[in-house]
């Protein structure tokens, strides 16, 4: 996968995206000014929602459109869409600017009108939101673009998942991500469920990832242990602008030290190689090894009392040991000395 300069892939670190979904708080400026923070917090793409409250919802005073169980307990769909979306006259000025920091800018397109209005801004790639994962329609149009894609599974069961991928790869796209996601606001750590991240790189083949909601970081970093390749948090430069996303955001040093800790992470990792690298081979003369460690007479027979495997590591290897018991010394040797084949007599025969 590849999203503007950056290669995805399962060797390559992971790809950060710093989310600002509404942590704008209704000003460019600080839109503007939380781009340029994402790239000094090492994030390596900035990402946005383009929807307006009537591209997602309906104006219903209805008890369906009443929100229950979250942070925005008992607000109105419609009413929290229009105070959260980033106007679409944004979306350019943001995206130069994300230019401008070497940032990759794309964003999660909500209904048709917006995967057009993304085309003409030519974005790189899309986001799918882990609520629009069973709008079947959507994620074909937006496959049929044929850019990445990159969709969360915060309410998806095994089926919708599928239903999903067949609806890329009907439009032709198998470039596609899945990010194991949890839908709460903020999300339970117990409930992040990263163990998924793997089996979703083993049952479909793709490039895996974590869409997280969890307060600070340990999800991110052992999402890295899981094989994610893909890692989205919402970015804010400081909670006390507030906002419908402000409480389970974190701001510019928290992300600083996320990104951080997941790079030391990624460098822990490392990859399978049974070669030692060249100071482990130095490390190896600290290893056990055979030694005379009482002073043997030429032709004396080597004994549990003379030779021993002990540190360091310069003699013959301990697997010899039981070999050499009851063996005669070619020559005479003293306690200290390093014992090699051509110490004893006969070995191997």
């Amino acid at each position: 996968m590849q999203i503007g300069k950056h290669e995805i892939s399962r060797d390559s670190r992971a790809f950060i995206i710093a989310e600002l979904s509404a942590n704008h708080n209704g000003s460019l400026e600080t839109a503007i000014e939380t781009v340029r923070a994402a790239k000094r917090a090492g994030a390596d793409a900035i990402k946005l929602q383009t929807y307006t409250a009537d591209t997602i919802t309906i104006d219903s005073r209805k008890e369906d459109f009443i929100i229950k169980g979250t942070i925005w307990e008992g607000r109105n769909l419609h009413d929290l869409y229009s105070e959260a979306y980033t106007p679409w006259e944004w979306h350019e000025r943001l995206m130069e600017v994300a230019k401008e920091e070497g940032l990759e800018c794309f964003s999660s397109p909500f209904d048709p009108t917006a995967v057009e209005f993304l085309e003409g801004l030519n974005v790189p790639a899309y986001k799918v939101a882990s609520f629009e994962i069973t709008d079947i329609p959507l994620i074909e149009l937006i496959a049929s673009k044929g850019k990445p894609v990159i969709i969360s599974t915060g309410i998806a069961t095994e089926e919708d998942i599928d239903w999903a991928l067949e609806a890329c790869h009907r439009m032709g796209n198998t470039d596609i991500a899945l990010l194991k996601c949890t839908s709460s606001y903020p999300a339970p750590i117990e409930e992040a469920n990263l163990v998924m991240i793997r089996d979703f790189a083993e049952r479909y083949g793709v490039i895996v990832g974590l869409s997280d909601h969890t307060m600070g970081a340990t999800a991110p970093i052992v999402s890295v242990c899981m094989g994610a390749k893909i890692i989205e948090k919402h970015f804010i430069l400081d909670r006390s602008i507030g906002g419908p996303d402000a409480s389970f955001s974190m701001n510019e040093v928290e992300f600083t030290d996320m990104v951080n800790a997941v790079r030391e992470a990624e460098k822990a990792l490392g990859i399978v190689d049974y070669r030692l690298t060249e100071k482990q081979q130095k490390g190896k003369d600290f290893s056990r090894s055979l030694y005379v460690v009482a002073d043997v007479e030429e032709g004396e027979v080597f004994t549990e009392k003379n030779i021993r495997s002990i540190r360091p590591g310069y003699g013959m290897h301990p697997r010899f040991y039981r070999e050499i018991l009851g063996k005669k010394a070619k020559h005479r040797m003293e306690g200290g000395d390093r014992l090699s084949l051509e110490d004893v007599v006969d070995i191997g025969q």
